[in-house]
């Protein structure tokens, strides 16, 4: 912020912190694969309890997505269906990614050290970077094995499994995404928001073998593999998502909704006369900012009492804040 916000509180306003969303069915698209990663209503304040959550969410999804996979897998052997081994190697790769996160959430609870005086909070962007290579393979595995069959193609068996074995896909992966986003959005990890709408993408995936399954069944032997391909293409746009969230991240980047929120509770606080500055940043799934205040103060203890009353705002409107440093300045008139 680099403007001065005048502010007299001998006036109510209403800060509209909505901001324009697509509508219509675009809209649903656009709340289905690009859900808010905090909730100020649900948000967890306690950063051992946030952490302890979300490492349970990646256990319980982990398995969900490991039985998957191995239903999943018992289909392809005995069907030979590329389609459905592009879906599940990729059900694999996304089982394997909860690793990497688990370990972030983990090391995230140690405490800040001299060498590391934000802590640790930091490794779920290095855990992003893992997810990245590891789809990115997932995406190179499926598309080989799909231009494979084109080539060399191979009867299927068994299509009525494979069908089941898709919706079995669908089921379990949608079941991780709800789970993990409604998790993500109650601890403010945006990391783990983002797998979760991973989760929902590759249960569409697993339709789309189904539908592979049904062109094959239909007369169109070809389906199965260009399915495959389809999947593969999927992956890739997906990978295109992850990679510009991480990247976000990786640069401090930071939702401005979440700006004007900590900018809101700020100025609305008594004795705040302006707010010049407001930085906000991500570390691992908590929030850490600074502010620079212009306070009508007569005398030290009135600008630290401002200054309690400001945090105590901010942590109110935002709970997974964590540490918010205020640098204050006297008003002209003072």
């Amino acid at each position: 912020m680099s403007a001065v916000h005048t502010h007299h509180h001998d006036h109510g306003h209403d800060h509209d912190h909505d901001h324009d969303h697509p509508t219509g069915f675009r809209g649903f698209l656009y709340g289905l694969f690009v859900p808010h990663s905090h909730d100020a209503a649900d948000s967890i304040d306690d950063a051992l309890e946030a952490s302890t959550e979300g490492v349970r969410a990646l256990k319980i999804s982990l398995f969900v997505l490991l039985g998957t996979t191995i239903l999943q897998a018992i289909v392809v052997a005995f069907s030979g269906s590329v389609a459905l081994l592009a879906d599940t190697v990729h059900n694999f790769s996304d089982a394997l990614t909860a690793v990497p996160l688990w370990v972030a959430f983990v090391l995230g609870r140690r405490v800040a050290s001299r060498r590391y005086t934000y802590g640790y909070g930091r490794a779920e962007d290095l855990a992003g970077l893992f997810i990245i290579a590891v789809v990115a393979l997932s995406a190179v595995v499926a598309a080989w094995q799909s231009v494979d069959r084109l080539i060399h193609p191979h009867p299927l068996a068994n299509l009525g499994w494979v069908i089941v074995a898709g919706v079995i896909g669908f089921a379990g992966n949608e079941a991780v995404a709800i789970y993990r986003i409604r998790v993500g959005r109650r601890i403010g990890s945006a990391a783990l928001v983002a797998d979760g709408v991973h989760a929902r993408i590759d249960g569409f995936t697993s339709l789309a073998v189904v539908l592979g399954a049904v062109g094959v069944l239909l007369g169109f032997p070809l389906a199965d593999p260009i399915v495959g391909l389809v999947i593969s293409a999927a992956i890739v746009l997906l990978l295109i998502g992850t990679v510009r969230s991480i990247g976000r991240r990786l640069l401090d980047g930071i939702e401005p909704e979440l700006v004007d929120r900590l900018e809101h509770a700020i100025e609305e606080t008594p004795g705040v006369a302006a707010v010049p500055r407001i930085q906000l940043r991500w570390i691992g799934h908590r929030l850490h900012g600074s502010a620079q205040l212009i306070v009508d103060a007569t005398s030290l203890s009135d600008a630290q009492r401002i200054a309690a009353a400001a945090r105590a705002n901010a942590r109110a409107h935002l709970p997974n804040l964590d540490g918010l440093q205020l640098e204050l300045a006297p008003a002209p008139n003072h």
